[in-house]
């Protein structure tokens, strides 16, 4: 989830920036491209990974305002080194994601000029756009929130997962799997050990039914996730066309069930009435010959799934690490609600 990091310095030596981006410029166009002028900056709102933002202008005149995202284990700020799992780390994930499946496809997300992959140095870059829009959870107008719920189901129905995993695509992403949901719970009986006795209650009481939580899971269907779904990944501007919407931060893309994206953009202060409201303007917005519109109240139930499965994963990400004070949740509570409401 996104948050505010420190990152005062520049540290990537300017001559080698340059020399990357005109290679990248002269891929991305076609033809070679000189930088005349390159201004930079450290971006104070990101992920957890070094990221700036760029003023480019190419020796044809071409203006361009980009986001330059290192995504080397290195580039992280110590705090956030110690607070990723570890095991989620695969630079080219991201990069990949870009270059072989947004890009072709013209989806709204940002544009990829190009990207720097050197193993030998650890070197991982992404050169994007810098979309001018806003992060959703700025936004007020429930609207624009169902806007972005069927933004979603028509992305989550553009792609099979089986056919996703036979063309080689999923090669870096994650995949969603029996052992990678047990995965979480067992980091968050770990943590909880060192927690308060009501939070080890709570998850080891969760632990004796998330073997359900997990079969209603695997029986959804899979396709290209985002991963982290959460308003502030997600970029919207009002544009000639219509909403532009616009994810950003494909750290956690996957192959995995598209309602685990919807349970993140529905996470937070929602009454019942608007989470319903969101959730069904996604069920609408699905293929009705497509496989994945269940029966409203089953979809409803899986959605409820899909929140106790994030709950879990976020008590099992890092006992050092906690949210924004705007992002923070009682996952625990959460997930004991929707426990008992299902009737695990």
């Amino acid at each position: 989830m996104s948050q505010v990091v420190s990152t005062s310095a520049l540290t990537v030596d300017a001559g080698e920036l340059r020399a990357a981006l005109e290679g990248a410029f002269s891929r991305h166009f076609g033809a070679p491209r000189q930088i005349a002028q390159l201004e930079r900056r450290p971006s104070a709102y990101c992920t957890s990974f070094t990221i700036e933002e760029l003023a480019v202008r190419l020796d044809d005149g071409t203006a361009l305002r980009l986001m330059f995202k290192d995504l080397s284990w290195r580039s992280l700020p110590e705090r956030a080194r110690r607070a990723k799992p570890a095991f989620l780390h695969n630079p080219l994930r991201e990069i990949e994601v870009y270059r072989t499946i947004l890009s072709p496809r013209r989806l709204g997300t940002a544009t990829c000029y190009g990207a720097v992959v050197d193993h030998a140095r650890r070197r991982y870059w992404l050169f994007l756009e810098q979309v001018p829009g806003i992060e959703l959870y700025q936004v007020g107008e429930l609207a624009t929130w169902q806007g972005v719920a069927r933004w979603l189901a028509a992305f989550h129905a553009r792609f099979d997962g089986a056919e996703t995993e036979r063309s080689g695509l999923s090669a870096h992403l994650l995949h969603h799997d029996a052992e990678f949901y047990r995965r979480w719970l067992r980091r968050a009986r770990a943590f909880s050990h060192t927690a308060e006795p009501r939070v080890a209650r709570g998850v080891a009481w969760l632990a004796e039914r998330y073997e359900r939580v997990i079969d209603c899971l695997l029986a959804l269907p899979p396709t290209l996730i985002h991963g982290e779904f959460y308003a502030s990944n997600v970029l919207v501007q009002e544009t000639g066309g219509g909403l532009r919407v616009c994810p950003v931060d494909w750290e956690m893309a996957a192959l995995g069930p598209g309602l685990l994206d919807l349970a993140a953009l529905t996470a937070g202060a929602w009454t019942e009435e608007e989470k319903t409201s969101l959730a069904l303007a996604y069920h609408a917005a699905l293929p009705p010959d497509g496989g994945g519109r269940a029966p409203r109240g089953e979809f409803l139930a899986a959605l409820d799934c899909c929140h106790i499965y994030l709950a879990i994963q976020w008590l099992g990400w890092s006992p050092d690490w906690s949210p924004p004070p705007e992002h923070a949740q009682d996952w625990l509570g959460v997930a004991l609600r929707l426990a008992e409401k299902l009737g695990l």
